[in-house]
């Protein structure tokens, strides 16, 4: 056992015995909207195929597959009619082109301006509005990522290290730290890929600090009082599977084809998704990609996808599946890529038709420097 398998051993049974322990199905959830609207697009169907600064999400070992000297990625997206904002940014930097990559990622999911109204009515029963004040609630992830090739042609690994904050105002705090793994392999059009997140498991320690007083008036209006706990965020294991079909290849342009089909294995218990079974379910998503090139360094894209299976009884008391579809489209222009996705960025549909709550996602690109020479 070295040293950081030791340390990680450590921190997992101090955590046990001082927290009460809790695995959650929707754990850190905000990790698993997607980023990137290349990715959103095809219904996050990438882990075969990511091959920029955004597979540091979907699969790092695809980082090995950029051809520049630095790579940056950024993302801003808002839900709920903009109460909820999504921020994203990556960096990729090749630090032996086409072998070796380090990359660092940032994700912000925050709600702003949540009305705290504990002191809203005083100890008389008048109503004192000058008493509201104002909180945020926000989950941060820090990653760092590495990749490198493998011997064998076509084949890369790659792995990050997540570090989770997690803030409710004043009233709680979480910490917590996990890994991922990803493997992909090419053979000629064919593309594999491996992806396992939460491979060690992601521990997220809450602490929680109600004032005196704040504990006073939620047990006067009934309410439980949250304790210190740790929550558990059992591994995700995808497997994926594309082709890339050449359907025009001449010397002036270029059309192809990329279809995508990822299987999701959970480990956290039986979930309404295509296969559901305990303790493992399997879901299912697909993407597709035609790009036309008309010239050098210049790419026109369209996407598709579905996800997000799930079982749902219609008015007839029919039981069926619903699916939530994703659409896209793309542009890169020698050092810039503009994408845009059409895309349910929630995990759970939200009526038996599958209707979900449907937002557009503009994520860009930036490729720094010439091409290296390999």
């Amino acid at each position: 056992m070295n040293r950081t398998t030791r340390l990680l051993f450590v921190f997992m049974v101090i955590s046990t015995s001082a927290f009460s322990q809790v695995v959650r199905k929707y754990s850190n959830d905000f990790l698993e909207i997607g980023v990137g609207a290349r990715g959103l697009g095809m219904s996050n169907a990438q882990v075969a195929t990511a091959d920029d600064v955004y597979a540091s999400y979907y699969n790092p070992a695809g980082l090995v597959n950029i051809p520049n000297t630095f790579q940056l990625g950024f993302m801003h997206n808002e839900y709920f009619a903009g109460i909820a904002k999504y921020d994203y940014l990556t960096v990729a930097i090749p630090v032996t082109p086409k072998k070796r990559v380090i990359g660092f990622s940032f994700y912000r999911f925050g709600i702003d301006d949540i009305p705290n109204t504990l002191f809203l009515i005083q100890p008389d029963g008048s109503i004192n509005y000058n008493n509201i004040t104002s909180f945020s609630s926000a989950d941060y992830a820090f990653m760092f990522h590495y990749a490198q090739t493998l011997p064998i042609p076509g084949l890369s690994i790659g792995g990050s290290a997540k570090i989770i904050y997690r803030q409710v105002g004043s009233f709680a705090k979480a910490y917590g730290f996990g890994l991922d793994a990803g493997l992909q392999y090419q053979v000629k059009n064919w593309h594999v890929g491996l992806m396992a997140q939460d491979v060690s498991s992601t521990f997220d320690a809450w602490y929680m600090s109600f004032t005196d007083a704040e504990k006073q008036i939620l047990l006067q209006t009934n309410n439980q009082l949250p304790s210190n706990s740790l929550e558990v965020t059992t591994p995700l294991i995808t497997l994926a599977g594309a082709y890339e079909g050449v359907i025009i290849k001449s010397a002036k342009n270029r059309l192809s084809l990329l279809p995508e089909i990822d299987l999701g294995f959970t480990t956290d218990g039986q979930r309404n998704v295509l296969l559901s079974a305990k303790p493992i379910s399997m879901d299912l998503r697909g993407g597709l990609e035609l790009k036309y090139s008309p010239a050098k360094d210049i790419d026109l894209v369209l996407r598709g996808g579905f996800g997000n299976l799930q079982r749902a009884t219609n008015e007839l008391g029919k039981e069926t599946f619903i699916v939530s579809p994703s659409i896209g489209a793309g542009i890169h222009i020698k050092i810039v890529s503009i994408d845009y996705a059409l895309t349910n960025l929630t995990t759970i549909s939200t009526s038996s038709d599958g209707a979900g709550l449907y937002s557009n996602v503009i994520s860009v690109r930036v490729d720094i420097n010439k091409k290296q020479k390999e």
